[in-house]
């Protein structure tokens, strides 16, 4: 079944999610070109994520014809998908990488095959699937990919998966998924103690990747603070027991984190 049938998410329904759930507050000052390209790369993650969660029939097969029409783009011919077409562009301008890319499907491929996780370093592995090839990509769009700033920015988006999976728990579960390692919930029965140790663990590895911000400038330094500073914000309110931070509070975050470079 090709990705362009009605049975997949439309480009307005992927796009109005993506532009929800992936702008930061400092990304709405990134200028109209940076806007654009990364929404062009969110949408292929929110549409590949929506292939591999909420789609009716043979998943794997829809993520199949996702990566197809990928190859289209890297060989010079013209997707079916209109979000796939908003991509192509941004691709063939900036030169992207296809590795990336083929990473985010492997994830929702794996998702369909896994569903609990016995051991961090597992949950870790899926995350440099499912969150790190986002913050390598968007380095490329401002053009600062290096191999240690991709390092660093491995860290950040990792803390940033796991901030989600620990903001979504419930609604995880009720999907059949638990993300929470099995090893992690045999050592701390107590689910107060459980999250309490998550949520410090997280943040130690944002903190890790949270340098990347010092050694960027202008606007690249301005999207990654804000992707900084919202995590440290939602494991702030997540530790203070609300499910999602404030836009104030983020902002705030965003901004210190700016100014202090890390």
């Amino acid at each position: 079944m090709s990705v362009a049938t009605r049975s997949v998410p439309t480009e307005a329904e992927v796009l109005d999610r993506a532009t929800t759930e992936n702008f930061s507050v400092a990304s709405l000052v990134l200028g109209k070109a940076n806007r654009g390209r990364l929404l062009a790369i969110y949408g292929f993650a929110r549409l590949v994520d929506q292939l591999g969660d909420e789609v009716e029939g043979d998943r794997l097969a829809h993520l199949d014809d996702l990566e197809r029409e990928l190859d289209r783009i890297y060989e010079g011919g013209l997707p079916d998908h209109a979000i796939m077409r908003r991509l192509a562009p941004t691709v063939r301008a900036l030169d992207l990488p296809r590795g990336p890319f083929i990473r985010l499907i492997e994830a929702n491929r794996r998702d369909q095959r896994q569903s609990t996780y016995d051991t961090y370093q597992e949950l870790l592995d899926y995350c440099d699937l499912s969150a790190n090839p986002v913050g390598e990509l968007v380095l490329h769009v401002f053009g600062v990919a290096t191999p240690e700033r991709v390092t660093l920015s491995d860290d950040v988006c990792t803390a940033l998966q796991l901030l989600e999976h620990w903001q979504d728990v419930a609604e995880d579960r009720s999907h059949g998924r638990v993300y929470l390692p099995a090893e992690d919930i045999e050592r701390f029965p107590d689910d107060d103690a459980l999250m309490a140790f998550e949520i410090d663990r997280a943040r130690a590895l944002l903190d890790r990747g949270a340098p990347l911000v010092g050694t960027l400038g202008g606007r690249a330094r301005l999207a990654v603070a804000g992707y900084v500073g919202g995590g440290r914000a939602g494991l702030d309110a997540l530790a203070a027991g609300s499910p999602k931070a404030s836009k104030r509070s983020r902002l705030l975050a965003t901004l210190t984190t700016f100014a202090r470079g890390r």
